[in-house]
């Protein structure tokens, strides 16, 4: 049998063909689901990053006043420009008081009653109330962000007032992370605490029963507590994302650059966001939502 040149195919063209076979089933398979869908990424995700490292659980973000005040507030630090708000989400916004486990706490809620698919708790700072939360326009339109970006993946956002952030709050919000569980249906639930409300969140770490309703905790601008270490949430392994400005001068940085690095050593799934020359509110105009809801709940189906 006579072979010619047509019969005959070389090894390579036989591997350039697997692997672009390889390739077209690869791209044709779906990619890894996230909880939240984008929404205004371009106006709301990080700007340039300065540094990362920890595989990306460590990041220093470029924060510029000039830019992210001065340039996005039609009025500085009280009015964000038009762009960054959608008020069609307040149709889905109630003023309602929540009765549950012999306590009544007033909320701001975003979302489905019931049945939303996940759920995500925000505790104010000190002077605050559940209005914080709620407001559309100052903080660059962020919480209107997260209002947005919870009705539009069918969860719910709730904002309470919190009366103090001592044992009283924090058996509070935990008859209300409880509330937020039993109402999705056992749903994910994330407590997200801004500047003194992160003593709710660090209360809330030493009570196990709101530690196992919990899927994670966000901490925006908060003090650094190291008795976190022999807490349930500890012992769960429940993550945790830090957010921080690197100018902050009530809570300083380098307390909490240096407790997630304590954490990071441990194995613990922990993520810290640094805002480069950021003050103490920066973390709440700044902390891309969407980006931190996310991680936490990659970190808890990995």
């Amino acid at each position: 049998m006579r072979l010619s040149t047509t019969d005959f195919v070389s090894p390579a063209v036989v591997w350039a063909a697997l692997m672009g076979l390889a390739l077209l089933v690869s791209s044709s398979l779906p990619a890894k689901a996230e909880m939240l869908q984008p929404y205004k990424d371009a106006l709301f995700a990080y700007q340039t990053v300065l540094e990362t490292a920890d595989d990306g659980d460590y990041r220093v973000v470029e924060y510029q006043e000039l830019r992210d005040i001065n340039g996005r507030d039609q009025v500085p630090e009280r009015r964000v420009k038009r762009a960054y708000v959608s008020l069609g989400v307040k149709k889905s916004q109630v003023n309602e008081t929540i009765s549950v486990a012999g306590r009544a706490i007033d909320v701001m809620r975003v979302g489905r009653e019931t049945g939303g698919a996940f759920s995500v708790v925000f505790v104010h700072g000190r002077g605050g109330d559940r209005r914080l939360g709620a407001n559309d326009y100052s903080f660059g339109g962020n919480f209107n962000r997260l209002k947005n970006l919870a009705v539009e993946n069918g969860g719910v956002y709730y904002a309470p007032s919190v009366g103090s952030f001592d044992e009283a709050g924090v058996a509070d919000v935990a008859a209300l992370i409880a509330h937020a569980k039993a109402s999705s249906g056992g749903k994910p639930v994330v407590l997200a605490c801004a500047s003194m409300g992160s003593f709710i969140c660090w209360g809330i770490a030493r009570v196990p029963d709101a530690v196992a309703a919990l899927d994670g905790m966000m901490i925006m601008g908060g003090p650094a507590d190291e008795t976190f270490l022999k807490s349930a949430a500890y012992k769960a392994k429940l993550p945790v994302f830090f957010s921080h400005g690197s100018a902050d001068s009530v809570y300083p940085a380098a307390a909490q650059v240096s407790f997630y690095r304590k954490l990071k050593k441990t194995g613990y799934p922990v993520r810290l966001v640094l805002f480069e020359t950021g003050s103490h509110g920066t973390p709440v105009r700044m902390t891309d939502w969407r980006d931190a809801l996310n991680w936490i709940a990659a970190r808890q189906h990995s």
